[in-house]
């Protein structure tokens, strides 16, 4: 008898293959939508939903959807109403007014080059081991923002003037929410070191205008921005209305970031602070070098959470006269040739938004994934 023959013998024996019922599609089913009874009822109610729901829109949206032709007449019925499809000519022809506003279609050139380069630069970012992302980024925040100025509104190197009435669609909610984003991170950051300061006049002021800014809505300070400070500044003097809108959504969205990262900066445990400070580094070395990158990597999901905010909060601008996306869309319906395709209209522009909140969701789980390093 050979040695193997013995081992086989006291109860040893080669592995056998799991059962197929819990491995694969079948197990996955099995474990997350039948573990129980109560789950395999709520799984076939949720089957119903979405059958009795995603399906018809699939239909109205793609299916029975019309996609060719060049005027309303394809979209409508034999008594002129709409039919009760999707029309995407009407996007199709709406299409650059939805995307520009009224920006003059022959200077178009100018927005998509400022977009060209803004995504020539942002792609090296994404490419892990890249040697002068720090560059880029330099560039991307002092450098680019110059350039797509002069690009955006013109009147010098030979390019005309396009006053900013003029700018809406897309274009416009892109120009108020990267502004708003982009400078509401330090100044939230700024501020929530502020209310945190041991210093009671630099803490009264940080905290007076978190507040003040906080029990406010964004549609009064929009309003305030654009119809009641024009009110208190000298004779003569004025501020385009656009900028007004901007820095009151810079400051509005300051305040709800400052919270956020004064979170951040409650969760790291007091033992960071005093073994930055036993190596003797200054306050401003110890937030930027040990703090603040421990506290902004915890607050990354509300971080992002208050850039989708201020992303769908845009859409606000319209109450003073600036047409963003949706104002675009809607603005469209004024339009008697194209009256009664409201529901394509806003279900474009939803989707537009749910790409870019969502585009932005999932960076946010990336950038989490990978800054994660245990606790």
């Amino acid at each position: 008898m050979t040695m193997e023959q013995k081992t086989y013998e006291v109860g040893a024996h080669p592995d056998l293959e799991p059962p197929i019922t819990t491995v694969g599609v079948i197990g996955w089913v099995r474990a997350n939508l039948v573990s129980t009874p109560f789950n395999a009822i709520l799984t076939i109610v949720s089957l119903y939903l979405i059958y009795i729901s995603v399906v018809p829109f699939i239909e109205w949206a793609f299916i029975d959807a019309i996609w060719e032709g060049s005027s309303d007449a394809v979209c409508r019925n034999e008594n002129g109403g709409p039919k009760p499809v999707a029309c995407w000519v009407y996007i199709d022809v709406w299409f650059k007014f939805i995307m520009y506003g009224r920006y003059p279609v022959e200077e178009l050139w100018r927005i998509n080059l400022a977009y060209i380069i803004a995504l020539a630069a942002a792609v090296p970012l994404f490419i892990p081991g890249f040697k002068y992302k720090h560059w880029i980024g330099v560039f991307l925040l002092f450098v680019y923002p110059v350039i797509a100025y002069f690009l955006f509104v013109g009147d010098s190197f030979g390019l005309p003037q396009v006053e900013t009435p003029l700018w809406g669609g897309m274009f416009l909610t892109l120009v108020i929410a990267i502004s708003g984003i982009v400078a509401s991170l330090p100044i939230g950051i700024v501020l929530a070191l502020g209310r945190r300061s041991d210093m009671p006049i630099v803490k009264a002021i940080c905290i007076g205008f978190i507040e003040f800014w906080r029990g406010i809505p964004l549609i009064t300070v929009l309003f305030m921005s654009s119809v009641m400070f024009p009110l208190f500044m000298p004779e003569g003097m004025n501020f385009d209305k656009l900028i007004r809108a901007l820095i009151g959504v810079m400051l509005f969205s300051s305040a709800y970031m400052a919270e956020v990262v004064r979170g951040g900066l409650q969760a790291i445990p007091k033992g960071q602070y005093e073994a930055a400070q036993s190596l003797g580094l200054s306050y401003w070395k110890m937030m930027g070098l040990i703090i603040l990158p421990q506290a902004l990597k915890l607050v990354i999901p509300g971080i992002v959470n208050t850039f989708i905010g201020l992303f769908k909060d845009t859409t606000l601008v319209l109450i003073i006269g600036l047409f963003d996306l949706l104002g675009a869309v809607q603005a469209t319906f004024t339009n008697p040739k194209w009256g009664g395709f409201h529901t394509t209209g806003y279900v474009f522009a939803a989707f537009v938004f749910w790409v870019f909140c969502f585009s932005m969701s999932r960076y946010s789980q990336h950038l989490e994934k990978k800054l994660h390093t245990g606790h």
